[in-house]
């Protein structure tokens, strides 16, 4: 049976679990570093705290995933006789930049005279900026409502530093933000390319493998220069892993880390949605700016500390807006494809998928688009003899596109499986060969898997792209008209 995703209802759920963990978590920061709880006997800076919470995330990670059950899913090295999960080098990578913004995140709450909120906003603001510099790098084209929230973002940002009396905003903590807005252009750009595909069993690895390298690879960064000894800085770090972790305030430190831990799993699952970043990205804004309110709110009632000014709470509401205004595309499209809940996935499928199937799948995407079912479903393609996994679209396959009136979709060529046919309401094949070897994946789909062509095979040439689009508009119409049920199911009604 098909997979019923309820996509909106899950990011929401994200959202809210992305919030629970991150308002404690900021608040204990803050808390810890600002002297306020009773066994620090003084502010904590935050150089020497980072170590112990970079030590319980460290020891949070293992039991995370263990709980999930996820470890299965990463891949595997020979170390001796033992076979350990070990990251890919995408994931080793992901996991480099994650361990900067875990890193800098914690540090953004620790230095004084800084509310939490205000971090938020400037943290907030850049990933607003990067989210469509992203798409533009990976040759999307930036649409009107990212370059509104962009703006808005700026504004915000203004109005924000403008409030001079509020706040004190030192060099190291913009160098620590600087290190953040890295973080997740590093970030954002892996994950771009190697994960929010849509495909579970490839989404859990990336998750897998990231989350368990993150922390070891922070602990590393920190313990280099601690080693080392040089400067103030790295005397702190020092600090923070020997005396600081004999003394009382040492384990709200690891708490620290440890809250990281869950909002981390939240976060991550956030951006690793398939849709577009100005998707994902106003739910992780909206979530911790909330989270920033309520810890601020709870600092106020249990502590005493001033409130967030004005000028910063009007800041972080106009970033709520640019967060809204980012998501644009994805509310028209909830509106019209009628509040859709969950998705039912169409795949095509060819040889190589760089010609015909992306083609087929471009098409489809098209088709439905302007049709009473946008919204309702998934297009995805897939090949069966695929030799470089990752490969683009064929130039042949772009410009055929383009004759037709239809713009060339951002594609990685990868090979068909069975967990992605069972997850796909129907599999188109272009050939009656590619059907043999998808039904030989997925032998129980004999009634999901069918040729675009019933009277024979379209052949693998740029020519074809007519007769595909003729095929598309015929065969999915036809599957449609005579599957209302799935129809009806796939809409939100």
């Amino acid at each position: 049976m098909t997979r019923v995703r309820y996509a909106s209802l899950g990011m929401l759920g994200l959202g809210i679990g992305y919030f629970l963990w991150y308002t404690p978590y900021s608040a204990l920061a803050k808390a810890l570093s600002g002297g306020l709880l009773p066994q620090t006997g003084g502010p904590v800076g935050g150089l020497v705290l980072l170590p112990a919470a970079a030590i319980g995330t460290l020891l949070a990670m293992p039991v995370t995933l263990t709980v999930l059950r996820w470890w299965k899913h990463a891949r595997r090295r020979q170390v001796g006789r033992w076979s350990v999960p070990a990251p890919g080098r995408e994931t080793a990578w992901s996991a480099l930049w994650m361990s900067l913004i875990v890193g800098s995140t914690t540090l953004n709450f620790t230095f004084p005279g800084v509310s939490i909120l205000l971090m938020l906003v400037l943290m907030r603001i850049s990933t607003l900026i990067i989210s469509p510099a992203v798409d533009l790098v990976r040759k999307r084209r930036i649409m009107v409502h990212s370059a509104v929230a962009v703006a808005l973002s700026l504004v915000s940002a203004v109005i924000a530093l403008n409030d001079v009396d509020n706040y004190r905003l030192s060099a190291a903590a913009l160098l620590s933000l600087g290190a953040y807005a890295l973080g997740y252009t590093g970030r954002f750009l892996v994950m771009s390319k190697h994960g929010k595909e849509g495909m579970l069993d490839r989404d859990r690895r990336y998750f897998v493998e990231e989350h368990m390298t993150t922390p070891v690879f922070l602990v590393v960064l920190l313990g280099i220069p601690a080693l080392i000894g040089i400067g103030p800085a790295a005397e702190a770090l020092r600090a923070g892993f020997t005396t600081f972790l004999a003394s009382p305030a040492a384990l709200p430190a690891i708490g620290i880390g440890v809250l990281y831990e869950g909002l981390f799993v939240f976060t991550t699952l956030i951006f690793l949605d398939r849709r577009e970043y100005s998707f994902c990205v106003p739910v992780h804004v909206c979530s911790s700016l909330l989270a920033g309110v309520a810890a601020s709110l709870i600092l106020r009632a249990v502590f005493g500390v001033a409130p967030p000014s004005g000028a910063q709470l009007v800041a972080a509401g106009i970033v709520v807006v640019a967060a809204l205004v980012l998501s644009y595309p994805s509310i028209v499209a909830l509106h019209r494809g009628g509040w859709v809940l969950s998705r039912r996935v169409m795949l095509f499928v060819c040889g190589g998928n760089t010609l015909r199937s992306p083609i087929a799948a471009a098409i489809a995407r098209h088709e439905l688009s302007t049709a009473a079912r946008r919204g309702a479903w998934r297009v995805m393609c897939a090949g069966v003899s695929v030799s470089t996994p990752g490969s683009p679209l064929a130039p042949a396959a772009a410009d055929a596109l383009e004759g037709l009136g239809i713009r060339p979709p951002r594609h990685s060529s990868r090979p068909v499986t069975a967990s992605m046919c069972a997850a796909s309401e129907v599999v188109f094949c272009l050939t009656s060969a590619h059907r043999d070897a998808v039904l030989a994946l997925a032998p129980s789909m004999a009634d999901r898997v069918v040729c675009l062509d019933p009277d024979g095979d379209v052949p693998e040439t740029p020519d074809s792209a007519p007769r595909i689009q003729e095929l598309v508009r015929m065969r999915v119409e036809d599957w449609l008209d005579r599957h209302p049920v799935a129809v009806s199911a796939a809409r939100g009604a």
